[in-house]
């Protein structure tokens, strides 16, 4: 199946700066539709959930409290290979490294060891669901069905 619906998330750090639009820009130049879109501020179950791949971990309490140090944009993305896409235009987690051109790239610029009080968790604008399996757990996690904007389920698959 080639046509796919993935989470990001503008995290706190990306909405603070006022990057919501230019983040959701990228992916709709790419020919991504944005179906579903919230501005949220997540709560500890929340937080804890999203990121409970990483529970137990030594970064877990920093992610956590990352996500909860304010609203965050949340968008269900979809269209042809859309987690690889989204991934592609949001660049390398560690921004340090992430290629001129992609959201982190342009946008932030730490690296896990500048910041060993918060165990390497660095602020990096946006999130993305990794796989197919994340993706529906995720989506799940932020939206409800009534959420989606059904038109794109039907009428553009054959456009876009």
């Amino acid at each position: 199946m080639t046509w796919e619906k993935t989470l990001v998330l503008v995290k706190p750090d990306g909405v603070k700066r006022g990057l919501m639009g230019a983040v959701m820009q990228r992916y709709e130049q790419a020919g991504l539709v944005i179906s579903a879109a919230r501005l949220i501020s997540a709560d500890q179950l929340l937080a804890e959930e999203h990121y409970g791949e990483h529970k137990g971990k030594k970064f877990f309490p920093p992610l956590v409290k990352l996500l909860l140090s304010g609203p965050s944009l949340a968008l269900a993305v979809e269209g042809v290979h859309a987690i690889e896409v989204v991934r592609k235009i949001n660049g390398d987690t560690e921004p340090r490294i992430a290629a001129p051109g992609t959201i982190r790239g342009d946008y932030t610029h730490m690296s896990y060891t500048r910041c060993p009080e918060l165990d390497g968790v660095i602020c990096n604008v946006v999130h993305a669901s990794d796989s197919p399996e994340s993706a529906e757990r995720e989506l799940g996690l932020w939206f409800k069905d009534e959420d989606f904007v059904k038109p794109y389920d039907t009428v553009l698959k054959g456009f876009i």
